[in-house]
């Protein structure tokens, strides 16, 4: 008689199983995305985008309210996933041994009892005067019974076995879904799950990333707060959350936007002049009608980086590294060349979404005679912050739920002492997070084109810029054949200062290699 229950494990309907895992697992992908979405909308609200007063300020709220309840939800489909998952794994094995047992059992005549234990019939006694050869014959056949019994007894054990973590981890799925509210059979507790959210500590301190956090460990971490969460982090930790590389644009942005405000309450803060010319670049870009976000700041050091556009959204990114002589007061001036580096490259590609970045994440050289031109000191500072900004973008980028992961086209135009800044981003520990590179009057690079870690590197060296004349003075010209680089049209009196002014041909030739339409070649 075979076991009723060895026989029910044979019977198991896995594939009906593995189905209803893959539903779960579907709808657990759809939620990130759809939260996203339902953000984006509760943002748009909040900064009265497209609905302003009372009204949309408490849609805004209810959306707020919505998206903590679907990142506990999300977090506790996951859980109860992973333990389906293992539930689906273990019946598949106990329904595998199981048939292999019976079909064994049925074979050698073996017999299964309920708890999976394994008899041979009774032997028959060795027929009387049986040679010697025939008596072992005999007793080596009960000997080859009992073998086979013991084989099935082990194929039976391990399959119930199997059965049984099964059974316990079908039973452990449905502990995380109840630990948010959801009961089997019926709708889960708004109540209960905005409350489970408020107890879930993920805005605690102790929670909140250390410097030296990878961006992804960053972009990762941020996906997992819900809006409400991340409301909360942004007001409490400003300093952290507009400086963590790996966080989306809008965040960073929302983060700077707190401490600008705080640094410009304060007149007699070491960094309020900083303020008052960061402050009045957004104002202008502003009132222009133009997007703009304050992608990094740091009022006391006097480091800024101004998005003209949006950066979690645009499928190519320029950014401008400038050179000596520049600082936060230029911002206007800086605001321009990128703004003109975005339009040529709609210029080349007019179906384009272009961002680019004004990045003074570093303090250049005052001057071309200042000693800190001549070393490479701040470019050591800059190059670091520049990896680390840039890796901070594709993190952030790949982990959007929104767009599917999808990466921009990443171009760095870099000018003057900024090409050193991009030679020493090069040497940071990792990839650089970049596709192309733009180098312009520059005094000279350690690295030869090929170790800059762009697949594309392209280069213009005015006739008449005395920079470029500055023989060895941080590496090889980049015009020399050598280096390596890409050459793009340069008028003969461009001079040091002029490659990206609109009516030169550089501009239109940068455009072209933000925008992907004009190779290495």
């Amino acid at each position: 008689m075979s076991a009723p229950a060895l026989t029910a494990v044979a019977a198991w309907d896995v594939a009906l199983l593995d189905g209803a895992v893959h539903t779960l697992e579907a709808v657990t992908e759809r939620l990130p995305p759809w939260r996203a979405r339902m953000e984006s909308v509760a943002r748009a609200l909040h900064d009265a985008e497209c609905w302003s007063g009372d009204a949309g300020q408490t849609a805004a709220l209810a959306l707020g309210e919505v998206s903590g309840v679907v990142t506990a939800v999300t977090r506790a489909l996951g859980e109860s996933l992973d333990r389906l998952e293992d539930t689906a794994r273990e019946a598949r094995t106990a329904q595998e041994l199981a048939e292999q047992a019976l079909a064994e059992a049925a074979v050698l005549g073996v017999t299964v009892d309920e708890a999976g234990g394994a008899v041979v019939p009774a032997p028959a006694a060795p027929p009387a005067g049986a040679t010697p050869e025939a008596l072992a014959d005999h007793y080596d056949a009960i000997a080859a019974g009992a073998d086979a019994a013991e084989r099935v007894a082990g194929l039976a054990a391990d399959a119930l076995r199997a059965a049984a973590r099964a059974a316990a981890a079908a039973a452990g799925s449905a502990a995380p879904l109840g630990s948010v509210g959801v009961t089997v059979g019926g709708p889960p507790d708004h109540a209960g799950l905005e409350a489970a959210v408020a107890l879930g500590g993920v805005w605690q301190p102790a929670c909140l990333p250390v410097v030296g956090t990878s961006p992804e460990s960053v972009a990762a971490w941020w996906a997992g707060l819900s809006e409400p969460a991340r409301a909360v982090v942004t007001s409490w930790e400003p300093g952290l959350v507009g400086s963590l590389d790996g966080l989306p644009a809008w965040a960073r942005d929302r983060a700077n936007r707190l401490l600008l405000e705080r640094a410009l309450a304060d007149p007699s803060s070491a960094g309020h002049g900083t303020a008052v010319a960061v402050a009045a670049e957004l104002d202008r870009e502003q009132a222009a009608g133009r997007p703009v976000q304050l992608w990094s700041f740091d009022a006391d050091e006097s480091l800024v980086a101004v998005v003209h556009g949006d950066l979690d959204t645009a499928e190519d990114v320029g950014v401008y590294v400038p050179g000596v002589g520049n600082d936060v007061d230029d911002l206007g001036d800086l605001g321009v060349d990128a703004r003109a580096v975005a339009d040529a490259a709609r210029a080349a590609a007019p179906a384009a979404s272009v961002a680019t970045v004004a990045w003074l994440g570093y303090r250049p050289p005052g001057n071309v005679l200042a000693p800190t031109a001549w070393v490479e000191g701040r470019a050591a500072a800059g190059g670091t912050a520049l990896a680390g900004d840039l890796a901070g973008l594709a993190a952030a980028r790949g982990a959007d739920p929104a767009r599917g992961a999808e990466l921009p086209r990443v171009t760095v135009v870099a000018h003057s002492y900024g090409t050193v800044v991009v030679d020493r981003a090069a040497e940071v520990p990792g990839e650089l997070a970049v596709d192309a590179l733009v180098l312009l009057g520059s005094p000279g690079m350690d690295a030869v084109a090929a170790e800059l870690e762009a697949e594309e590197v392209h280069e213009a060296s005015s006739p008449l810029d005395p920079v470029t004349w500055l023989a060895d003075v941080h590496g090889t010209e980049t015009d020399h054949p050598d280096f390596g680089a890409t050459p793009l049209p340069v008028d003969w009196d461009t001079w040091h200062t002029l490659y990206l002014d609109r009516d030169r041909p550089t501009l239109a030739a940068i455009g072209e290699v933000v925008a992907g339409e004009r190779g290495s070649d």
